[in-house]
């Protein structure tokens, strides 16, 4: 667990793994998320929202514990600012994915983005998990920008996106 400060030291966000108890902040965010930026993810708008808070707090719970999934959030006291998920690879036992990244846009420059994938990478060390991968749509130059500055390389492999077949995704890798 860490926190976000700013230049007079007063904690802004509380950067940490996701409880039970997010549920129902988990479930505000992820609409925010995929109104904000709809082609990052694998699911709409419309399909977040017809699912039922049950489905949401189980989701929560499975990621707040454990080493195949887990799932980190920035917390400043009131509406969740920020997320970072990691997954176990399937096919690469040494190898973390990061998926549904995202910091609110009034956010977004305040250093949480480093933040959540330092989480995450410290999570995956821990599960003796050395690398971390994740997949950004090809076109989305802030977001590669960014992952280029935590150190994230391209490794040049493309894959179609997982909804949307016109477009593709790059793949970056980084040391956890």
């Amino acid at each position: 667990m860490t926190s976000v400060a700013d230049d007079t030291g007063r904690r802004l966000a509380e950067i940490r793994r996701v409880r039970p108890t997010d549920a129902s902040r988990m479930r505000a965010l992820r609409l925010e998320m995929l109104a904000d930026a709809p082609l990052a993810f694998l699911e709409t708008v419309a399909e977040a929202a017809a699912r039922p808070h049950a489905e949401y707090a189980a989701r929560i719970a499975q990621v707040s514990a454990g080493v195949n999934t887990a799932q980190f959030v920035a917390d400043p006291g009131g509406r969740l600012v920020g997320h970072a998920g990691g997954l176990a690879h399937p096919a690469e036992p040494g190898v973390t994915l990061l998926y549904a990244i995202y910091i609110t846009p009034a956010w977004r420059g305040s250093g949480l983005l480093a933040d959540l994938v330092a989480a995450v990478a410290t999570w995956s060390r821990a599960c003796r998990r050395d690398e971390l991968m994740l997949e950004v749509v090809v076109g989305n130059d802030r977001a590669y920008r960014a992952y280029r500055r935590l150190g994230f390389v391209d490794t040049g492999v493309r894959v179609p996106h997982p909804r949307i077949p016109t477009l593709r995704e790059l793949e970056m890798r980084r040391p956890a």
